[in-house]
């Protein structure tokens, strides 16, 4: 984990916030980063070639957004719980962040 060491003091911010952060899934996030890039990779390479009509273009940009969305919204989902995830939770975690913005 690469939280900044920071000595046991309730006194200070620093470490209530250390203290409250929350583990990122760095496997999810990676695994989800990858998929978007190839998205986009798909994408650059069709409108270098010329051959991307718009309705390629839709459904590959909405793929990616779906995967980026996903990295974020999952970034602290154990493991065991993304294994398992409910349609209802690949809809959500799927869905543009409501918290990214804060």
């Amino acid at each position: 984990m690469n939280r900044r060491a920071v000595k046991p003091n309730p006194g200070k911010l620093e470490w209530i916030v250390a203290k409250a952060r929350k583990e990122l899934n760095l496997q999810i996030i990676a695994s989800n980063l990858d998929e978007a890039i190839e998205e986009l990779v798909r994408i650059r390479a069709n409108i270098s070639a010329g051959t991307i009509v718009e309705g390629q273009l839709q459904v590959w940009l909405c793929r990616a957004y779906h995967h980026l969305n996903f990295a974020w919204n999952i970034r602290h989902v154990p493991a065991e719980k993304y294994a398992h995830l409910t349609q209802a939770q690949f809809k959500r975690w799927g869905s543009y962040p409501r918290d990214i913005e804060d």
